[in-house]
């Protein structure tokens, strides 16, 4: 339960960024700018949301948000280590107080045994540490995407509370 109203996710997380006036940028991979679109349908979002990045490739990941190389060939795309450096990359370029990423295999294709359809990583960075979290997610290439932005959403809100 995130709200007693009926208030959606990105307008619970927009409320409490404008109310502590904290700034917020995002790199999304997995969910390709639906993050950044949820957030700015809330009326106000200037006041809170930066810029939002969608690096699909690896090569933009390296390029947009200084995702070190060796992370992707060592670790792949779809990792903890790629979302956290992700999540700082973004707040770094952004001179945010959060950054938030995600990255993951939505499908249908593109899965293996070691990393399935559904294997999603969110990551969120603050000027304290970094976190993230491993998520595998049920459904068909919108239903993943879908809860994957609303579970990157729910982790920014469970930090900001």
């Amino acid at each position: 339960m995130f709200s007693f109203a009926g208030e959606t996710m990105e307008e619970v997380v927009g409320l409490k960024l404008s109310v502590g006036r904290y700034s917020l940028a995002v790199a999304e991979s997995c969910t390709g700018g639906l993050i950044a679109e949820r957030l700015t349908s809330v009326p106000g979002a200037s006041k809170f949301f930066v810029e939002g990045v969608v690096t699909y490739s690896n090569d933009a990941k390296i390029r947009t948000l200084g995702v070190e190389p060796i992370l992707l060939l060592e670790h792949g795309a779809v990792s903890a280590e790629v979302a956290e450096a992700m999540a700082e990359g973004v707040r770094e370029r952004a001179g945010t107080d959060f950054g938030l990423s995600v990255t993951g295999i939505a499908g249908p294709d593109g899965g293996s045994e070691e990393k399935p359809v559904g294997l999603v990583y969110i990551a969120l960075a603050d000027d304290a540490h970094t976190e993230h979290r491993k998520l595998m997610i049920p459904g068909d290439r919108h239903l993943i995407r879908w809860r994957t932005s609303q579970a990157a959403l729910d982790l920014l809100r469970r930090r900001l509370i």
